[in-house]
Parts: C-alpha cells; structure tokens; sequence
C-alpha cells in the first residue's frame, strides 16, 4: 500500500512555540511509519520556514534548528500540491498528500495556515480556516456560541487605549475578580485574574502586549471543565470530561517552569469528579459549541460548569496540545482512545474532508 505523505508543520512565531515543539514529538512518534510518509517542517520563533531530516528528539529539545536543515516554502499554486526546497542552488519539489499543522496560538490556529494551505489545495488536519479564525477570537466565538443559545460570561471588549477611569467607568456593575484576556492568544499567556480595581489598568497594558484587542470577563463561581472531540459534525467522538482543580490563581501548566512533572497550583481529574447526568450535559454543550462555530476534525472545548451545574462557555482551542501533560490525549486516553488513533483518525479526515469537497488530492 502507497504510503501517504503528511507534512508536519511544528515550531513557528507564537508564544507558545515550546509547546508546538512539544506536541509535534509526540505525534511524530506516534504515527504509524509503515503507513506514512512524514515530511518534517519546523517554522522557526523567526518565522523561518526550514524542512528538518534530523533525529526526532531534536525537536522538543529546540535544538532542531541547529543543522539537518534546508529552505522550504509551501507552494501556493493549487495544481503544484506541495512545498519548495532549495539546496546546494537547486531547488525541488515533493508533493505533499495532507498537511498535520502542530502549531498552537497566533499564525498556527488562527486561520492563517489554514488560509495557505487552502490556497495551495493541500488537506489541512483539523478546523478550517473560517472556523480556525472566530474560534481564536474570544470575543467574536462567545458572540456566535451566545446566539447558539449558550451562556457566555458577561464581557467588555477593548480595542485602543484607555484610562484607569475608563475602565471603571466600562466595568461598572461587574464584580471583582475579573479576567483580562488578549482577545486573540492561548495557553493564558497575557491573561491575569484581577482581585481589584488597582490591578486592571496594568493588566489590560500587559494583555495589549499580545493583541490589540484585549476582553475583561466576570469570574465564573466554579469549575473549569472541558471536552475533547474528535469527528466531522454528524459523526463526533467525545472523550471523558475533565475538571480542573485549583488551589490558587488559574489554570497556567504551560507557562509553569516543570508542567510534565506537576502543575503548582492545579490538579487535572480525568475523568471528572461530576454526576453522570451533568457531564452528560457537559458533552452535549461541547458538540453544540463545536458544531456552531464549525469545527472539524479536532479541538478541545473549554467549558465553565457553576455551582448549580449550569454549563457556560470559555473557549475553543482548534489545535490542542499533544503533550503528556497536555488534557486533549488525556480525555482520550480515559476513554480508550490512544494518540497514535487520534493522529490517524484526524489525518483520515482531512483526506475525507478533502474529497468531499471536491478538491485535489
């Protein structure tokens, strides 16, 4: 049987560029090299895109850059279906049958690959470029999930710059704590939990360092619980739910300085310490959330569940993490769903989500 050939694209100009390396490995190392082809394309904190051909382990060490490299581009003409390599002053071009972006946050999850290879006619694993980008923007995703009929948290956008008296002014009627997200980002970076009017001004200064749209959120009393799904929309897989514990702060295990070891301040349970009934409740939130805001393939929802149980949403991430201590291969994990299946069964349907389209393959 002809192996198919899948693009792995790792790294790239994002703020969580260590955790792409990081899940990149581990789907590399998972996939099944007598039934593909992979072809290893790390894109530097630079933007540099380079195809890699060195050991493996090189990778989530960031050492991978250091050598066994050479030049590549993705090729933007739909009837090439491939990348570009220069080397020695040659160039050549290998077909590539399906594209696995392992990239997390800004220009991996945010429709910006997607845009490309779309452009390029290349499957692409996981949500497309539309669904990739409202679900990146919080603020644009509680809007589209609030019109589904979900309870979003209240919020306040911001898009310019603003006094400290503008702020109390815009918050007036919420209660403290808040949070300050960048509208746009992932893994909480630029995100702070403020007790007090003191702290909002600077937060918001901070969270502008990673987007020029910043959202402040009311605290949800609760639990921080979410879904793993896997699947096109008539047909989604959903793993166990989890619930996050906290014993201080929020939930930050990527920003942590040993997160494979054991957060600081949370305890992940897999499965949930919740009623049957209510994850139940939990699961069906989560397809409705991944089916309005389009997704396929993959993602993880993240999900608030109050003290009565009520179910409210947090967000979407369309390219979770694939780390050990990341909560996507966890919640698989827990139901019986390994990540070599995961990885096989996202690129499967890309390929399928391909063909059903009518595009090149």
């Amino acid at each position: 049987m002809k192996k198919v050939t899948v693009g792995i694209l790792f790294g790239g100009n994002s703020a969580e560029y260590k955790v792409s390396l990081k899940s990149a490995y581990s789907i590399i190392t998972n996939l099944d090299p007598a039934k593909y082809e992979l072809i290893l394309i790390g894109i530097t904190k630079d933007g540099v895109w380079k195809r890699y051909d060195g050991p493996f382990e090189a990778i989530p060490q960031d050492t991978w850059s250091d050598s066994d490299c050479t030049p590549v581009a993705i090729l933007p003409d739909p009837g090439l279906h491939g990348i570009l390599m220069k080397s020695e002053g040659m160039f050549t071009r290998t077909h590539l049958d399906v594209v696995f972006p392992v990239l997390h946050g800004k220009n991996g999850e945010d429709g910006t690959i997607q845009s490309l290879l779309q452009l390029a006619d290349i499957p692409c694993v996981g949500c497309g470029v539309l669904s990739s980008a409202m679900c990146m923007d919080k603020d644009i995703s509680h809007r589209i999930v609030k019109d589904a009929g979900i309870r979003v948290p209240e919020t306040v956008v911001l898009t310019g710059s603003v006094s400290k008296e503008q702020l109390d002014e815009l918050i007036t009627g919420f209660r403290y704590p808040v949070f300050v997200k960048p509208a746009n980002g992932g893994s909480s970076f630029g995100v702070n939990k403020v007790v007090d009017s003191s702290g909002l001004l600077e937060a918001v200064i901070e969270a502008q360092n990673y987007d020029s749209k910043v959202c402040i959120e009311e605290a949800i009393d609760g639990c921080e619980v979410g879904c793993a799904i896997l699947g096109n929309v008539d047909d989604l897989t959903v793993g166990e739910v989890d619930q996050i514990v906290l014993s201080h702060g929020f939930f930050r295990i990527h920003q942590e300085s040993q997160p494979e070891k054991e957060s600081e301040n949370s305890t992940i349970r897999v499965p949930a310490e919740i009623p049957q009934e209510v994850q139940a409740q939990i699961k069906q939130t989560a397809r409705d959330i991944f089916r309005a805001l389009g997704c396929a393939g993959l993602a993880r929802v993240d999900m608030f569940l109050t003290l009565d149980h009520e179910v409210v949403f947090n967000e979407v991430n369309t390219m979770p993490g694939f780390t050990n201590y990341s909560r996507y291969p966890r919640m698989m994990k827990a139901a019986g769903i390994s990540i070599a299946q995961i990885a096989d069964r996202a690129i499967q349907l890309a390929l399928l989500n391909c063909r059903t389209a009518g595009r090149a393959e």
